[in-house]
């Protein structure tokens, strides 16, 4: 009765946060449903408070960088990376979808997915019409990477936040064993979509006047400094939610943004959200459900533990959402940081495969329906298929590698 019950409440939460009736928040229906999981004795209150106290840092954290990527975007920081792809291509189909793949990695990485995702997206539709080039490609690549490319740092993605936690690693420590999946993902990634849309990037190229961009010096410098910021506040024992918030304040200042527009850009709404997710998912996994998934979890740290772990993580979440995966996961492969990284490789890279993977593809697939390019399912669907498997295999070979290495 305690696994119906929690997962009724899941799916409920998961299931109002893709549809979002009227444009509500997803808060709407997670608060409650936290609240309903603690009234009825399906987590205890001790327990469900402890849970809010260890994702308040990162959620705090989240909040700052979707600040920072709201006001990078004020700046004028992707509005200059569109300029810089569109004049570089020179008309070229292919050569665009290379510097979209650039542009699209660096950007994830450093402001996360939802930035790719929600500010970067509309940037590459625009450049797409500006070069009179098909846009599929291109936009599929932001999708892509906004899940695949999202494993190099701790602020690339809310999972990476909430595993740097788990495992007691530092951020260059994190950044350091990601590194070479990250590549080897971005890699296959670009070789299989090139392949894929083959039709659509053999198109003559077609040079057209691109306007010159001025750069925001600015908003890149303080970026550099964030970034380097995040690097060294560990060791000198500051969360880097201060270093991202501090980030923020220097081009909210600069810029002069209302206090009511940095609340809101911040977007409290989501980041309640994520908090009484993190009380529903820990009533599921205190059921059987969760019972079902300790006992198949793969508990050592080898090739075939970190493939399983993967591929766990990645049916996960397809079927329950790569947040609720991770929050189930992290416990069972606290004990290894190798494991820990395993989870991400599935829950970040898994995504790809369905639009219920993770909230960044189905805000993807909202922007291209608001454009009038809505997505085709099974296209969708064939690229996953061929993109997740393969990212994964060379994901968690490299992660092997880099961890054999490192000797961790």
């Amino acid at each position: 009765m305690i696994t119906v019950a929690s997962l009724v409440l899941l799916v409920g939460v998961l299931g109002f946060a893709v549809a979002r009736p009227r444009g509500l928040p997803e808060a709407v229906a997670a608060v409650p449903a936290a609240v309903v999981a603690v009234v009825a004795g399906l987590v205890p209150w001790r327990d469900a408070v402890s849970e809010l106290a260890e994702l308040g840092p990162t959620v705090g954290f989240l909040a700052a960088v979707l600040l920072l990527a709201y006001l990078a975007d004020e700046a004028g920081v992707f509005r200059y990376a569109g300029t810089i792809a569109a004049r570089w291509s020179r008309g070229s189909p292919q050569r665009l979808l290379g510097l979209v793949f650039v542009i699209a990695s660096v950007v994830t990485a450093a402001l996360s997915l939802d930035a790719t995702v929600v500010l970067l997206t509309p940037v590459v539709f625009a450049t797409a019409s500006t070069l009179a080039v098909r846009p599929r490609p291109h936009v599929y690549a932001c999708n892509h990477l906004a899940n695949s490319a999202s494993l190099l740092l701790p602020v690339s993605n809310l999972t990476n936040l909430l595993a740097m936690s788990a495992a007691g690693l530092s951020f260059l420590t994190f950044a350091g064993l990601m590194a070479l999946p990250w590549l080897a993902v971005i890699a296959v990634e670009y070789l299989i979509l090139r392949r894929f849309f083959a039709d659509d990037l053999g198109t003559p190229p077609r040079p057209a006047d691109v306007p010159v961009e001025r750069p925001p010096r600015f908003a890149l410098v303080v970026l550099g400094l964030t970034l380097a910021g995040f690097a060294i506040s560990g060791p000198v024992g500051v969360h880097p939610a201060w270093v991202a918030l501090g980030g923020a304040l220097v081009l909210a200042v600069r810029q002069k943004e209302p206090v009511g527009t940095l609340v809101s850009r911040a977007n409290p709404g989501f980041c309640l959200f994520v908090l009484a997710l993190g009380v529903v998912v820990l009533a599921v996994s205190r059921g059987g459900f969760g019972t079902i998934v300790d006992r198949v979890a793969p508990h050592r740290p080898d090739l075939l533990g970190l493939l399983l772990m993967a591929g766990l993580a990645a049916v996960l979440a397809n079927l329950l959402n790569n947040l609720p995966a991770t929050l189930m996961l992290l416990p069972l492969a606290a004990h290894s940081p190798g494991l820990v990284l395993a989870v991400l490789l599935g829950a970040n890279i898994g995504p790809n495969l369905t639009y219920v993977g993770s909230l960044a593809t189905l805000l993807w697939r909202r922007i291209l329906h608001h454009r009038g390019a809505p997505p085709v399912t099974g296209e969708f669907l064939r690229l996953g298929a061929l993109t997740v498997p393969a990212c994964l295999l060379v994901g968690v070979a490299s992660l092997w590698l880099g961890l054999r290495v490192s000797g961790l």
